[in-house]
């Protein structure tokens, strides 16, 4: 028998209780960072999602841009400026933001899942007001805080076999756009669904003890346990409100949060489909 032929039949074999399991459950998948970036990571990704919604697993994709964003920022003259790791938003950066986000980026994302035989269709916060939010903080201008996650439009293409491809804008009652933390719309969002689980695919490996070291790699945390794992600093910078958005969607309602590398190819699949598994998973404890 041909090696390589066993082994696709035996990785095929593994992926049968695992299909079982998510099948017709909703995943919700928070997308950005260099795998959204790298046209063969981004190629991959999209595969890795095509595959999961064509098994009969309810694929929702939230994604932001923050590097697309900047790019056209530069393009237009403006400077981007950060407060608490946020982008100052006047009303003409969150006109921009909309633009590329519900525009150029969004649109890419549903036109290579549809080269991929998957059907998907786009959403942004205004779309039956998915997203509704109010300002987060005076000094940061249109970066909203989300007041409330409507889910029927998306249930509604999930109920006709569309990928919900979500890009995170919000807006309010007056007409205003708001420029919307990703990782924040995809816990309210997960939350809202009570998905299955949510993925976050992130440029780390996972949560790590030691961050120079792969081998620390933290398998499962509790969420309880956050906030200790804070306190020693392994949990420290950036990666603070990451986790504490995983955490949030737990408490809503999601069974199970991963934090994944995206910079690995079919992560994704390898996450959900195998034994194996990369990254940190969280649960509620």
């Amino acid at each position: 028998m041909d090696i390589t032929n066993a082994m696709r039949g035996q990785v095929l074999v593994e992926a049968l209780p695992y299909i079982q399991k998510y099948s017709n459950k909703i995943v919700v998948i928070k997308y950005g960072g260099n795998a959204m970036i790298n046209e063969e990571l981004k190629n991959a990704v999209m595969g890795d999602i095509a595959l999961l919604s064509l098994i009969g697993i309810k694929v929702v994709l939230v994604h932001g841009g923050g590097p697309e964003i900047t790019d056209m920022l530069g393009k237009v003259g403006k400077k981007s400026e950060f407060v608490d790791g946020l982008r100052v938003t006047d009303k003409e950066t969150a006109d921009i933001v909309q633009m590329v986000l519900a525009g150029k980026v969004n649109k890419s994302l549903v036109a290579l899942l549809g080269r991929l035989g998957c059907k998907a269709i786009g959403l942004c916060g205004a779309d039956g007001h998915l997203i509704c939010a109010e300002t987060k903080d005076e000094r940061l201008g249109f970066v909203g805080e989300i007041t409330d996650v409507n889910p029927e439009p998306i249930l509604d293409l999930l109920e006709k076999g569309y990928v919900p491809v979500v890009s995170t804008t919000g807006c309010d009652n007056d007409g205003n756009v708001y420029n919307i933390n990703a990782d924040t719309a995809a816990a309210k969002i997960a939350g809202v669904l009570k998905a299955e689980c949510l993925i976050s695919m992130t440029d780390i490996a996972g949560i790590l003890r030691d961050k120079d070291d792969p081998s620390t790699l933290i398998p499962k945390i509790y969420v309880s346990d956050i906030p200790q794992l804070v306190n020693e600093g392994i949990i420290s910078g950036g990666m603070i409100p990451k986790i504490d958005c995983c955490g949030e969607a737990i408490r809503r309602g999601v069974s199970k949060v991963f934090v994944l590398d995206g910079r690995v190819p079919h992560s994704l699949l390898i996450e959900i489909l195998t034994d194996e598994g990369l990254g940190t998973m969280f649960v509620q404890g």
